[in-house]
């Protein structure tokens, strides 16, 4: 209960901070970098990743929802929820600063989360996080778009999460990274609002966070051919 309040006052916070910023001129969208259907061996499964957002220039508020759930099992296999100010620092990045409820199988987990977010060189987006709590964590993200015709274009993206410590109630290791990589074919239909693409994705774990995966009588890697959408408004 103790940690529901905390993750409930640290929200607060972060509402009152934004509060007067916010007010000027505020505009809100909703970006959705992947809403897809998963084919694997092991099962299928729904996953999404998504931001909506509210201010202005200066700084905007951020809901960003990320989930899988396992159809065959009906249960969520990850769950997280972020609330985030996004201020910018430059022309091409951000300064992030929120709080974190990650609610997969198994307990609860609050944490804040400071972050940089942005385009790279070269034209690489990139999202480097911190999650800061008694279980800490690092996650990078980073994905490119390779143009084959106005509409046609390709996403590779990788993803690393890196647990500081061990956290076995969740299934993580200290140091026992995950990675995905995939690579989505999308189809623009409508001005790069909503884009229809397939794909692959490739999940796998590493060192002590793999031998808890076997342990439960699981993979350590998962391959998966992936339908789905991405969709800005």
């Amino acid at each position: 209960m103790t940690r529901y309040i905390t993750g409930a006052l640290a929200g607060a916070v972060v509402l009152g901070l934004a509060a007067p910023a916010l007010a000027e001129k505020p505009i809100w969208g909703f970006q959705a970098e992947l809403m897809e259907y998963r084919v694997a061996e092991g099962g299928n499964t729904a996953v999404w990743d998504f931001d909506a957002l509210y201010g202005n220039d200066e700084i905007k508020l951020v809901w960003r929802s990320q989930g899988e759930y396992a159809l065959e099992e009906d249960a969520f296999e990850t769950l997280e929820n972020q609330i985030r100010l996004q201020v910018p620092i430059s022309t091409f990045f951000y300064a992030v600063a929120g709080v974190r409820a990650a609610t997969p199988v198994g307990p609860d987990r609050f944490s804040g989360v400071i972050a940089l977010r942005g385009l790279a060189p070269q034209w690489f987006e990139i999202d480097l996080e911190l999650f800061v709590s008694d279980k800490p964590q690092v996650r990078f993200e980073a994905e490119y778009q390779v143009l084959f015709t106005n509409r046609i274009f390709l996403v590779p993206s990788i993803e690393v999460n890196l647990p500081m410590v061990d956290d076995e109630a969740v299934g993580l290791s200290g140091f026992g990274p995950t990675m995905e990589v995939g690579a989505r074919l999308h189809y623009d239909v409508v001005d790069r609002l909503f884009s229809p693409y397939v794909g692959v994705n490739y999940e796998r774990s590493f060192g002590g966070t793999a031998n808890l995966a076997r342990a439960e009588g699981r993979e350590a890697g998962t391959v998966s051919i992936v339908v789905g959408a991405r969709i800005l408004y």
